[in-house]
């Protein structure tokens, strides 16, 4: 097999293949033998029809489409690794010469892996910032609880009040005619959560049960339907039930219920702690990806469209996992978002490309620093995902994560510990 190579423009090269004769004459006896019950000539019985009977009948050029498949099936994959090229996508093949008992010829242009140009990566000044626990934080988190173990009575007598919860039936009307998606029934309204546009709980508040009150409001100018975005609308609204919420007193027995707990101290002391986890792992989180943003910035590199596609479609499968998990789909999320396929790709775009430079300059700085993952540090990788998925034999799950996903795990630890390479080299203003 001879190779030449040239680049034909930016992260595109073309490659010229040559595969000898003698190879091209087993790929057509790789087509013959997979062919060979299709073929019916005369005197002979079906499917054992010789080879060269079978290109005197019907032409040796009944062979070549799937001789030339074998053929660059078997000689594409070593010409990348001979010019040690590491393809994005799949090649555009053109064929130059094809013809029994000669050399058979063809190109392939690809898109290729882009050159990364690094900048500073070490030394690199970041500001690391801290948060605090506050007493307020800690209410707030509180005051959520008492919201989640409230009791939820029927208000018998009086009207609607901020903080009760309205059950209203509405529907709603522009310019006099009902439009899509603004009728409700026994909606559980809290008034004061801001749930609904403009006031329109606030002009419920004095209604009494089975009062029907007509509200206005006008639907803001990026809405989100076209229809509606700046429309004046009216909502025909019906109070059918007023329902108050009664918020158990923050005491020591309102730690036992909700906690393993005897004392509120203790709750609180617990919520403070916990808090204060959470905002160390933001804090050293952002400082991670200040550090990375700062080394990805200082690169340079021309990505690819076929990449940035490529990680749109990674995402938006993503998207689609997680809504499955919820019991939707994307259709019914483009429904409730006003949105569509191109928009959502549209707006993810910009994520994907920085996502791509990103995974390519960590990459390059690895490479750079000669940074490798040994295979005890993959095998605890994989251990402590299979922790995390909360089996009940760890190990076991560790070896299948081995055996299915080896050089994602293999990735993850080079990555993490060229992060922590990066840290470690940082300029840090407190």
């Amino acid at each position: 097999m001879n190779v030449k190579m040239q680049k034909v423009e930016t992260n595109v090269v073309e490659l010229e293949i040559t595969v000898d004769a003698q190879k091209f004459g087993e790929a057509l006896k790789k087509s013959y033998n997979k062919n060979a019950r299709n073929f019916n000539v005369p005197g002979f019985r079906k499917g054992k029809v010789p080879m060269n009977i079978v290109k005197k009948y019907y032409g040796t050029g009944v062979l070549f489409e799937d001789a030339i498949n074998f053929a660059i099936e078997e000689s594409y994959p070593e010409a990348l690794t001979e010019k040690d090229i590491h393809p994005v996508d799949y090649p555009e093949i053109d064929i130059v010469e094809v013809d029994e008992d000669k050399d058979f010829v063809y190109k392939a242009k690809v898109v290729v892996m882009p050159e990364v140009e690094l900048g500073e990566y070490k030394n690199v000044e970041v500001n690391k910032v801290s948060y605090d626990v506050s007493d307020e934080d800690i209410e707030k988190q509180l005051k959520a609880m008492q919201e989640k173990n409230a009791r939820v009575e029927v208000k018998s007598e009086g009207a609607v009040e901020k903080g009760n919860i309205a059950v209203i039936d509405f529907k709603g009307f522009v310019d006099g005619v009902a439009f899509e998606g603004g009728e409700g029934h026994d909606y559980p309204l809290e008034i004061g959560s801001g749930t609904f546009i403009g006031d329109f709980e606030d002009q419920l508040i004095g209604a009494k049960a089975n009062e029907m009150k007509n509200v206005s409001v006008t639907f803001p100018e990026n809405y989100g339907k076209e229809e509606l975005n700046g429309k004046p609308a009216t909502f025909e609204v019906t109070v059918k039930e007023i329902k108050v919420k009664e918020l158990p007193e923050l005491d020591d027995e309102f730690a036992q219920e909700v906690s393993e707990f005897d004392t509120l101290d203790e709750l609180k002391n617990d919520i403070s702690n916990k808090m204060k986890e959470s905002n160390d792992l933001r804090a050293k989180r952002e400082f991670e990806e200040s550090i990375i943003n700062k080394a990805v910035d200082n690169a340079k590199v021309e990505i690819p469209q076929v990449m940035v596609d490529k990680e749109v479609d990674a995402m938006l499968k993503d998207l689609e996992a997680r809504l499955q998990y919820q019991g939707l789909d994307l259709e019914s999320y483009y429904q409730f978002t006003n949105n569509t396929e191109e928009k959502m790709k549209e707006y993810m775009k910009e994520n994907a490309e920085r996502k791509v430079k990103t995974d390519l300059v960590l990459d390059k700085i690895a490479k750079s620093e000669s940074i490798e993952a040994s295979d005890e540090e993959i095998k605890e990788k994989a251990l402590e995902l299979a922790k995390q998925y909360g089996n009940d034999d760890p190990e076991k799950m560790a070896e299948l994560l081995l055996k299915s996903q080896e050089r994602i795990i293999k990735l993850d630890v080079v990555t993490e510990k060229t992060i922590k390479m990066l840290v470690e080299n940082a300029n840090i203003i407190e």
